[in-house]
Parts: structure tokens; sequence; C-alpha cells
């Protein structure tokens, strides 16, 4: 009880201090419902017609008092110029507030922008078969992006745009405390890990990331455009499962 109260006294008192700044649209959104389709198997990993409906909103929330302040910090952000090029809402993230394994994408895409959550559109769906590759499900672990908006045309974020969203995201990080990262993609690793460097270069190694670990991989929607390399991003997620100890399947 104490602590319940303590939390919702700090909870008053950051309210209070919004509300003198003149910050009042704090929310929360309803979500929609959405299907997809995945399957698996140990070699590489096929979107099919039909599967399991995707999480939504309303499925998969944020359980986490403290993954919902940071929420409510981003308010309807207009930080950087993505809240006037189309944007539609934030799009958080999704899934297990204690996950041992947290996803890191790019940004939203049009389905995501829709929804508000993120991965829903194909990549989301060959993500959900990579996630079910590994034995564990969707809602085991944790997905988010490094930017929460959409780019108008699904563009590359800009720098500024990444040092500007990054904060909130780094906060996201120490609340969920996974005991290591996927970056999915390009933009996600160098973001993360501050370098510049080819993907050949980045992948194949654990890095040493906040407190935690980090690996890195090929983004879902590169790897619906090359299919070739999908048997590499499995490679990436073995070598995942081999660090937390989990079982690898066996090959037929």
């Amino acid at each position: 009880m104490p602590e319940s109260l303590s939390f919702q006294e700090e909870l008053a008192a950051r309210l209070r201090f919004y509300r003198d700044l003149g910050i009042y649209d704090l929310y929360r959104r309803e979500g929609q419902s959405s299907a997809g389709a995945v399957a698996a198997n140990n070699e590489e990993f096929v979107l099919t017609e039909q599967s399991i409906p995707m999480p939504t909103r309303a499925e998969a929330p944020d359980h986490s008092p403290a993954l919902q302040m940071i929420r409510e910090d981003i308010g309807d952000c207009t930080r950087c110029v993505l809240h006037k090029q189309g944007r539609k809402q934030i799009v958080f993230g999704t899934g297990n507030p204690e996950a041992d394994i947290m996803f890191i994408g790019e940004a939203p895409g049009a389905d995501e922008d829709e929804q508000g959550v993120p991965f829903v559109g194909r990549a989301g769906q060959l993500l959900n078969n990579m996630i079910t590759a590994m034995g564990i499900r969707r809602e085991d672990v944790y997905i988010a992006n490094i930017i929460k908006c959409r780019p108008p045309g699904n563009r590359t974020p800009e720098r500024d745009e990444c040092e500007t969203c990054s904060p909130f995201l780094m906060r996201q990080i120490e609340t969920i405390k996974p005991k290591i990262i996927v970056a999915l993609g390009a933009v996600a690793a160098k973001t993360l890990l501050g370098v510049n460097d080819a993907m050949a270069n980045l992948r194949g190694r654990i890095y040493d990331f906040r407190n935690t670990k980090l690996a890195v991989t090929y983004h879902p929607a590169y790897l619906l455009r090359d299919p070739r390399q999908k048997k590499e991003a499995w490679k990436d997620l073995q070598m995942v499962m081999k660090h937390l100890g989990m079982p690898l399947p066996n090959k037929d």
C-alpha cells in the first residue's frame, strides 16, 4: 500500500509539473485489430496466407507504470519536423515490459502509423516469424523503433530525428532492462552503437551496451527484398539464443 501511494503522489506531482508548463494533452489511444500471417522453420522465415492475428494495442498493452510515464512524457510530440510531415500518431512500443529480448527497428511504416503498433505490416509478419523460429512468442519480447513517428514516404530517418527521439528509447531500455537487444538493420545498429560501419562488419558479435548486450541483424524489410540473407539473419538469432542459453532447434 505505501508503494502505491508513493507512486500516486509521484504521478500527481508530475502532472502538476506538466500543467505548469502548459501541457495538458496526456491521453491513451484505443487500438484496432489487424490480421497478419507467418510460419517458421529452422532454415528460413516464410510468409504464409493464414495464421494468427497480429498483436494490437488492446491485446498487448504496456502494463508498466514506468513505461506509461515515458509515453506521457512524449505526449503528442512536436519535437522534430516529423509531426508536421504527415504522421498520424506516435508509435511507442509494445510487448513484455520485463522482456529478456528487445528488438529495435528503424521507424514506423504506413501500417504502424495507422495502428500505433510497431512491426505490424509485412516486415512485422516476418519479424513474428523470426521470433517464432527462436521458440518464443511475440508477446514474450519487447519491440520498438529508433524513432516513433513515420518519416514521409518511409524515407530513412535523419540524424537529428534519431537524436531527438533516442532519449525516450534509452529510457524504455533502462526501464525494461532486457538481457539483450537485437538491432534490426543499419539505422538501428549505427544509431545505438554510435558507429558508421557496414552491416557485414557490425554483425556476428555481441556488444556491451548500457548495462546489457546488443546484437545486430538485418531488418525484416531488407530480408523481404533479399530473401537470400534470411539464413544469415537466422545465424544472428542463433547467436542471441546461445548467449541467453536458449535451446537451439535440431536440424532435420
